[in-house]
């Protein structure tokens, strides 16, 4: 376990014991050795998203054609066919997201290293400008500004990191996260759809909506869980009723135009 999920846990669990493992020195030394990439290995964003939505909108499609219609099949296939748009839609959506936010890093790194190396007053400033807003001034200001622009690797960091507030992104980390989404959303989109493989049109309508209903709120919860520590049934609720919501407008679509 990272240092920071020990902090993080100990802090949910208001543990002070592990709070005080993750904050001694030397665990702090080791951590910053070993360079913690503690928020690029937190998949639960991508997780809820993928699931999420792919629940929401194959909830709302199959709702909307079982209002039209009380063939079992028409409804699967529409649902299935949903699903696999849905996740190959949100995977692909994923892979492009992270290689534009990479390409956006790359181009803002280039920038910023050419800006340093025409215009090093100017980029003198902006650093002393940052540390003063910060409250240092006089001559410990001086002293930051002057040990920080010594070395332009530095220099180039703290203007990403503390200026831009823009964190490396690896275009390894595209697939994965595209697949992660992809796998997220088609196991999401089988949550409403099993029940009419297995019951009527109406019946199935109604198993859909109690499953999907926990479901939602179970992301809700453990999301509440993992993140904020509190509010379990809170988040767990307001994800529910902004899913059941969404899926509603479908059955409603449905409703109205019947064929």
């Amino acid at each position: 376990m990272s240092r920071i999920s020990q902090a993080r846990e100990g802090y949910l669990s208001k543990d002070l014991e592990k709070i005080k493992r993750a904050h001694q020195k030397k665990a702090i030394y080791q951590s910053t050795q070993h360079q913690e990439q503690h928020l690029k290995s937190f998949n639960l964003p991508e997780i809820i998203l993928g699931g999420q939505d792919g629940l929401v909108n194959v909830l709302g499609v199959i709702l909307g054609v079982a209002a039209a219609t009380v063939d079992t099949r028409v409804v699967i296939v529409a649902g299935l066919a949903a699903a696999f748009a849905e996740s190959v839609s949100m995977a692909a959506v994923a892979y492009t997201s992270k290689l534009a936010e990479a390409d956006y890093y790359q181009s803002e790194y280039e920038r910023e290293k050419w800006e340093i190396e025409n215009f090093p007053d100017g980029e003198r400033e902006e650093i002393r400008v940052l540390y003063k807003s910060y409250g240092f001034k006089g001559k410990i200001l001086e002293e930051i500004v002057k040990k920080i622009t010594s070395d332009r690797n530095i220099w180039l960091k703290v203007m990403m990191e503390q200026e831009l507030k823009l964190e490396p992104v690896s275009r390894k980390e595209a697939l994965p996260k595209a697949l992660l989404v992809g796998v997220s959303a088609i196991i999401g989109s089988f949550v409403p759809l099993v029940s009419f493989f297995f019951f009527s049109v109406n019946q199935a309508m109604v198993l859909s909506l109690i499953i999907s209903s926990f479901a939602l709120f179970f992301v809700g919860y453990y999301k509440a869980k993992k993140t904020l520590g509190r509010d379990f049934i809170k988040q767990g609720l307001e994800m529910m009723f902004i899913g059941m919501i969404s899926a509603l407008v479908g059955y409603l679509v449905g409703k109205i135009f019947k064929v």
